[in-house]
């Protein structure tokens, strides 16, 4: 009974801490490497469903936001639907509220299709603090930054730009902390 459950346990956290991927995903990688020879977008304008707008530059391998220079930035790509990203939302906030002068979270919905009402319902059953944007050049940032694979993805962006650390599937909070508090250090 005891190698039972260990055995469940153990399937259930590399199920949880992997992440999230799509099998469509893995496809469409597939047909994209074939065309990697398309110019990837450098410049992106993101609409947040809080009203707010973001515009992005990559160039220099530096990720600037145009609007937040001078702080440091989580950018989260998620999905509503995923589990592990759920299971970040309270480490977001709290990440937001304890850093909230040198520091702000961005997360990049990479969900097709999905309303505005459909997504603040979500920000007000999690009580979210963070912008969240929608729409089409979420994908292209994805695309621009080597293309996101499994979500929960996060790039750690210091204040000059420069991605600091990236991180793939559930992070524990105090790992994200250690590392702001490092880049406010510098």
């Amino acid at each position: 009974m005891k190698f039972k459950t260990l055995a469940f346990l153990s399937v259930f956290s590399i199920l949880f801490f992997a992440g999230c991927d799509s099998k469509e995903k893995k496809d469409e990688n597939r047909q994209s490497n074939a065309q990697q020879k398309i110019e990837l977008k450098s410049e992106f304008i993101l609409n947040s469903v809080q009203n707010s707008v973001f515009n992005i530059k990559i160039e220099d391998n530096k990720l600037k936001f145009a609007e937040k220079e001078g702080k440091i930035i989580l950018v989260n790509f998620f999905a509503t639907w995923c589990p592990p990203c759920k299971a970040e939302v309270p480490s977001l906030i709290k990440l937001q509220d304890d850093f909230k002068n040198d520091f702000e979270v961005v997360s990049i919905l990479l969900e097709e299709f999905k309303s505005d009402e459909e997504i603040n319902d979500f920000i007000k059953e999690f009580g979210i603090n963070y912008e969240i944007t929608k729409g089409g050049d979420n994908f292209d940032l994805a695309k621009a930054l080597g293309g996101i694979k499994s979500i929960p993805t996060m790039f750690l962006v210091d204040k000059d730009g420069k991605i600091f650390q990236k991180y793939v599937g559930l992070v524990p909070a105090e790992m994200l902390e250690i590392d702001i508090k490092k880049l406010l250090e510098k």
